[in-house]
């Protein structure tokens, strides 16, 4: 009985933390926006290239998150790509990769 009891709690807790990672539904909005306004004026719209690499599902499909998880924060140097560290969190910038990889669109 106690074993289950420390699986229902542990299971409640991870459900806790992944819900925590998430931003709320403002900040999403917030996120959203920055998507389409910040990085669609370099990256396009919808988001297929411009001064910066295409963000299209396609185009990302052989880029590691971690990867993408460096340029947002920390930018690209030699490029226009800015840090973006200083605006989103790791989670924030994670949330943004997911939407990009489903294909999120302005």
């Amino acid at each position: 009985m106690i074993a289950r009891a420390a699986a229902c709690c542990l299971a409640w807790s991870v459900g806790v933390a992944a819900q925590a990672d998430q931003p709320g539904p403002a900040r999403q909005q917030e996120l959203l926006n920055m998507l389409k306004h910040d990085c669609g004026s370099c990256h396009g719209l919808p988001p297929k290239g411009g001064l910066g690499p295409s963000l299209m599902p396609d185009a990302l499909a052989d880029k590691s998150d971690d990867l993408l998880l460096d340029a947002i924060q920390k930018g690209r140097a030699g490029t226009a790509m800015p840090p973006w560290q200083p605006f989103l969190s790791i989670n924030e910038s994670r949330w943004l990769i997911a939407r990009l990889r489903q294909g999120w669109l302005p």
